[in-house]
């Protein structure tokens, strides 16, 4: 699976539109995620998850940001995820659950922050989009 030019244009214009606001989004993206799926919080106990802390904002910039970058990589997806593959296998031993979770959640942020900009269109290039990221980064645990 792949994504036609139409789709990666669809992903490159939102992330066009995320710029600094990157800490912001992923820090509502954990916020969200941690209350629809509580048993995600397991592998933050040294974490402040209070929404908005200096932790989500950190750590949530690190996720938006690195889908920003491998968007920029659309063609290398498993080159650009491949550090990030191995940390979340075997060092953090991330459930691979998680990350499908984690994707419609990060959707849910993008459509309630550039609305007019999220169509049904973008939407759809958006979740093929997480879902190339989520296999890239599951590949190693196999």
């Amino acid at each position: 699976m792949s994504l036609s030019a139409s789709e990666k244009a669809a992903v490159l214009s939102i992330v066009g539109k995320i710029g600094s606001q990157a800490s912001a989004l992923g820090s509502e993206a954990l916020t969200r995620l941690f209350l629809s799926f509580p048993q995600t919080k397991t592998y933050f106990p040294h974490f402040d998850l209070t929404p908005g802390s200096a932790d989500l904002n950190k750590h949530g910039g690190k996720i938006i940001n690195a889908l920003a970058g491998a968007a920029n990589h659309l063609d290398d997806l498993a080159g650009s995820l491949s550090s990030l593959s191995g940390l979340h296998a075997y060092n953090l031993r991330v459930d691979p659950g998680n990350f499908p979770l984690l994707a419609r959640i990060i959707q849910v942020v993008l459509a309630t922050h550039f609305p007019g900009d999220f169509t049904a269109e973008v939407q759809a290039a958006w979740d093929k989009f997480l879902a190339l990221v989520s296999a890239v980064l599951t590949s190693k645990y196999r």
